[in-house]
This record gives structure tokens, C-alpha cells and sequence, in this order.
């Protein structure tokens, strides 16, 4: 195969996305779920293509007009990342497809169903160039990007009165992130008079560029950033909007965006490691994420409402990563989570269609689809950090940063915390394996998302057991 480039890649998902949106509004006489499948080998040979591209510009290399975009290693790997969550999440929405149809009764026949599976093409699009990303400028248009799509798939199902209201919040506090961010950019802008990140800490080091204006821009995008990624005290949004939002959109907001949100932190906190105060201030954030989302995970007794809190104690996992700047462990964590997360949610799709979305709607799980019972089981540990699971490597690459770096108060936190883990997420393996079923049906699991749910067991006990391959996949 011949070498391509990277923003080829970028441009070959956007025209994928765009392409199935104008079959959808022309062809009618089609199974739209169709779509979905042309999606799915569309974004894999896109995914097969990025092994193949030619190294391009690192981020503190990039000039000319590519000085807004770099293809380094960590660019190529979160676009391999996006591309696979988008995949995943694409075949949880061909089995959530009969949810999205009852909510257009009364229409065309299939109604939404093109635009659906669609908008998660563009959202990749989004999420590729936002890896990508080293300039505020065009940071600023590739998260709006991505967030433009996420208005759209939150509130899909509108006539769900839950979803409508996950819909409005989600717009109503991302809007507010987004002016947060461009204030911020506008303060760097105007001590620094670059946008650049790589010029901007250039300028940081010039001992006559205004440092107390410069923070305090950085803290206004940080701001932002911590909504992207749930960090508390920017979580507010994450509880509703997860639990109102369609399953499949709930994983793909839960993984794909916060991947993507972690990797510009990463290049915003590189470009401000010459204030002392960004250390701190990210210290303060990762601690105080930890204690919140695990304390109020612990009384969940709804599994999309518990997985949304978990979703921010792993953000809080993540920010001793990004504190210790260790972009490896980062990087294996996020991973890690994109594995057991979709493992979850994918099994989360299909029992809930039948039952309900609380943990008590898992009741008796392993009598009625072992199969999916193990996947759940597989996932739950994974999240706790049991040893042999993704999960618990990605735990003790990001202790081993934090133990390297001597803080203290991040590994005590962190480990106290990982017990309150093993209670909640035990409470759904206790729930499928010990508790009485309710409802003695079995459940039915398609061939697609049999294999797909499969791949993500055997991906995930065995990056538990040899993780070499993705940091192999990093230093490319």
C-alpha cells in the first residue's frame, strides 16, 4: 500500500460522513441500517490506511501553513483511537436502531435512522482533527466541530422527555465552556500575540511577556477543557446528559470526547509548563475529581447514572497522568477505557432493550445470556483495575508516574479510591450473579455485536497480560 498522509485520512471520514448523509436524503427505498454497515468498512479502511501514513510534522516542527496541525506519534495514535471507538460505537447503534425508530413513530418508515448513524462519521472527522490540533485557532473550530454533532446525537431521541432535557443542558453548558475558551484564547493572544502553542511557550519564556495575564487565560481554558473531560468542578453536566442521551451516544461521549479533550490538554499544559501555578491548579483539579466521582458513584442504583460518575473518577486517574506529564501512561489509560467502557455499554445496549437501564434490571444476567453476562463481568473488573484486565495496567502506569514524581497526595487519594471502585462496580456482577432473575427470557445478541463484544473481551484480558503493543503503537 502506498503512503499517505494524515490529513488525508482526516478529509476521507469527513467525506465518508457527508457522503452517507446525501444517500440517506435521496435513496428512500433502502434499509438504512445499511448506512451503518457502509460506515463501519468505510471507517475501517480508513483505520487500515493510518498504518500507512508518512510521518508528518511534530508538533514543535510544524511551520508554514501547516503550523496549525501536526502528525506526531500521539496525533496518529488518538486518530487510530477515534476511528475504532466510532466503529464500535456504530455497531451499538445498528442494535439500539429500534429505539431510535419508535421515536419517530408516525413517520417515514426508518425516520432518523440515516442521519444517525451519520453524524457519528462527522463527529470522528471532528475528533481526527482535534488530535491534530496545536494551534488555539483551529483547536477552537475542531472542538466545535465535534461538539455541533454532540447536540445533535444527545438529543436525538427527542421525544423522550429525558433526552430532551440531556439535549438542553448539554447545549446550554458547552456554550458556556465554548465562551470560557475563546475568552481564554483571547487573553493569550493578547500577551502572547500567537496562537501557536508551541510559540506561545516560546513567549511564556521571554521574561518580558505579562505571566499573571497569561494564567489567567490558561485557567479560562482550562475551564473548558475540564467540561470536555469532566473534571470537577465541570462535571455538573455529566450525570443527566449521560443517563438522557442515547446509550450508544452516552459511550461515545463517555470515550471518544474525552480522549480527544485529554490530548489537547496535554499540548496546553506542554505549552504552560513554564508557570509554576498550572501544576498546582491541575493537582487541585485531580484530586478533587477523584473523591467526587467515586463518593457519588457509591449509592447509584442506575448503571447509566453509575457509569457517568465513574466516567469522572477515571477523568480524576487521568489528570495524576497528565500532573506527571507522562503521556505514555495517559495514553495506556485512555485506551484501557475505551475497551471496558465500550465492553460495558455494548452489553448496556442490548439487555436494556429488554429490561431496563438499572442494576437491578441485571438481576440474574448469567442464567439468562451467560455470554453477556461475562462480557459485563470482564468489563466491571476491568474498571475496578482487577489485576490481568487493560484496567489494571493502566491503574499502575499511572501510580508508577505519580510514585516517580513523589506525589503523595494524588497516590493516597488515588488508592483509597480505587476500593470505593471494587464496591460499585461489584454491585453489578453481584446483581447478575447472585441475585434472582425477575425475568427468565433469554436475551438475543446478533452476530455483529457478538463478535464486536468478543473482540473487546479478548482485547481487554490481554492487554491486562502483555500491554507492549500499544506503546509500541505510540512510538510510531
Amino acid at each position: 500500500m502506498s503512503m499517505t498522509t494524515a490529513p488525508e485520512l482526516d478529509i476521507a471520514v469527513l467525506v465518508l460522513g457527508m457522503a452517507i448523509l446525501m444517500v440517506e436524503a435521496f435513496v428512500t427505498k433502502v434499509d438504512k441500517r445499511i448506512l451503518a454497515f457502509v460506515g463501519i468498512a468505510g471507517l475501517a479502511v480508513v483505520l487500515l490506511g493510518s498504518f500507512f501514513v508518512a510521518s508528518g510534522p511534530s508538533a514543535d516542527r510544524a511551520m508554514g501553513f501547516w503550523n496549525f496541525y501536526t502528525a506526531d506519534g500521539l496525533a496518529i495514535f488518538f486518530k487510530q483511537f477515534a476511528l475504532l471507538t466510532t466503529i464500535f460505537v456504530l455497531v451499538m447503534m445498528v442494535d439500539y436502531a429500534p429505539a431510535v425508530v419508535a421515536s419517530f413513530a408516525g413517520g417515514m418508515p426508518q425516520a432518523g435512522l440515516g442521519e444517525f448513524f451519520a453524524v457519528p462519521i462527522l463527529t470522528c472527522a471532528g475528533l481526527m482533527y482535534l488530535v491534530s490540533a496545536i494551534d488555539f485557532v483551529f483547536i477552537f473550530v475542531a472542538l466545535e466541530l465535534v461538539t455541533i454533532s454532540f447536540y445533535v446525537l444527545v438529543s436525538f431521541t427527542r421525544r423522550n422527555p429525558l433526552t430532551l432535557e440531556a439535549g438542553m443542558k448539554y447545549l446550554v453548558l458547552s456554550a458556556l465552556s465554548t465562551a470560557f475558551l475563546v475568552y481564554g484564547i483571547a487573553w493569550i493572544f493578547g500577551v502572547t500575540g500567537e496562537t501557536n502553542l508551541h510559540r506561545i511557550s516560546d513567549a511564556l519564556a521571554n521574561s518580558v511577556t505579562d505571566r499573571s495575564a497569561a494564567l489567567l487565560g490558561m485557567v479560562l481554558v482550562l475551564v473548558a477543557l475540564g467540561f470536555k473531560i469532566a473534571a470537577v468542578p465541570f462535571q455538573i453536566w455529566v450525570p443527566d446528559v449521560y443517563q438522557g442521551a442515547p446509550t450508544p451516544v452516552t459511550a461515545f461521549l463517555s470515550v471518544g470526547s474525552k480522549a480527544a479533550g485529554f490530548v489537547v490538554l496535554l499540548r496546553v499544559v506542554q505549552a504552560f509548563q513554564g508557570l509554576p501555578q498550572t501544576h498546582r491548579l491541575i493537582v487541585l483539579i485531580a484530586l478533587l475529581t477523584l473523591v467526587y466521582g467515586n463518593l457519588a458513584a457509591l449509592p447509584q442504583a442506575n448503571l447509566k447514572r453509575l457509569l457517568a460518575y465513574s466516567s469522572i473518577a477515571h477523568a480524576g486517574y487521568l489528570l495524576i497522568g497528565v500532573v506527571c506529564f507522562d503521556i505514555r501512561a495517559v495514553s495506556f489509560y485512555l485506551f484501557a477505557y475505551l475497551l471496558m467502557t465500550l465492553l460495558s455499554f455494548a452489553v448496556l445496549v442490548i439487555v436494556a432493550q429488554q429490561t431496563g437501564e438499572e442494576i437491578s434490571d441485571f438481576d440474574g444476567l448469567g442464567k439468562r445470556s451467560p455470554f453477556l453476562a461475562f462480557a459485563m463481568l470482564i468489563g466491571m473488573l476491568s474498571l475496578a483495575g482487577l489485576p490481568f484486565t487493560a484496567g489494571f495496567v493502566g491503574k499502575f502506569y499511572i501510580f508508577n508516574a505519580a510514585v516517580s514524581h513523589r506525589q503523595i497526595a494524588l497516590i493516597v487519594v488515588g488508592v483509597i479510591t480505587v476500593g470505593c471502585g471494587f464496591y460499585y462496580y461489584l454491585k453489578v456482577v453481584r446483581a447478575m450473579y447472585w441475585q434472582s432473575a425477575t425475568n427468565v427470557d433469554r436475551i438475543p445478541v446478533t452476530g455483529l455485536s457478538r463478535v464486536a463484544i468478543s473482540v473487546l473481551i479478548v482485547a481487554t484480558v490481554w492487554l491486562g497480560v502483555y500491554p507492549q503493543p500499544i506503546f509500541d503503537a505510540l512510538k510510531r
